[in-house]
């Protein structure tokens, strides 16, 4: 007899409720797959007809239990992803049905591609990557680990984005060339609506049009 197959979201707040109906529709070929959001603030009563369970309720369920992290931050992210591994949890990529995946695309565990999300061709990227709504990643782009993208970005080809960026709804990043491809540092924040026309150092955080630091002073 087959064990109880049970599917999490990590996370109940707003981008996590956007995500369950994707999970559940990803998993609507497995009868009897039980349904959960984790998250250990106190949501009484469930949320949109899902119960929610703290991650230690979470963790003594009985049954194979699969769970993707749906929280923005990308250090915290890291840390739940890690936590359920090191517990025995298998953290899924969700794939919305109407995302697009072109040619010679990797994409490492854990992601989440809302719908109208659009890879090209000749992409890699990390574990824990985020797309929400209507973002694209053109053509020879490199994407590191838990990398978020808010709605609508545009990230142009021959773009390399280090581990834990957050770019805001509507960013643009001109694209760049293969001798000498756009750059953007570990750790960075590009504001809503920036576009962005060369490098951004590590840490930094970038808004405006062009995008100018706002961390910094420059």
């Amino acid at each position: 007899m087959k064990s109880q197959a049970i599917v999490a979201v990590y996370g109940a707040s707003g981008y996590g409720r956007e995500v369950m109906p994707l999970v559940k529709k990803q998993f609507s070929n497995k009868p009897n797959t039980k349904f959960y959001f984790v998250d250990d603030a106190n949501f009484s009563g469930g949320i949109n007809s899902t119960e929610v369970l703290s991650y230690s309720a979470f963790i003594k369920l009985e049954g194979e239990k699969k769970i993707t992290v749906a929280i923005a931050d990308a250090n915290i992210r890291r840390c739940l992803q890690d936590k359920c591994i090191l517990d025995g949890i298998d953290v899924i990529t969700i794939l919305s049905d109407n995302c697009v995946v072109m040619d010679e695309v990797i994409v490492g565990d854990g992601a989440v591609l809302s719908p109208f999300v659009t890879l090209t061709s000749n992409i890699k990227i990390g574990v824990g990557f985020h797309a929400n709504i209507y973002s694209y990643v053109a053509h020879d782009c490199i994407i590191g680990d838990y990398v978020t993208f808010a709605p609508s970005v545009k990230c142009n080809g021959n773009i390399h984005i280090e581990d834990g960026v957050y770019i805001g709804t509507g960013a643009i990043i001109k694209q760049g060339s293969p001798s000498k491809p756009i750059t953007i540092g570990k750790g960075a924040v590009i504001g809503m609506g920036s576009v962005v026309t060369k490098s951004v150092a590590a840490g930094d955080v970038v808004f405006g049009v062009p995008a100018k630091s706002i961390k910094r002073g420059k």
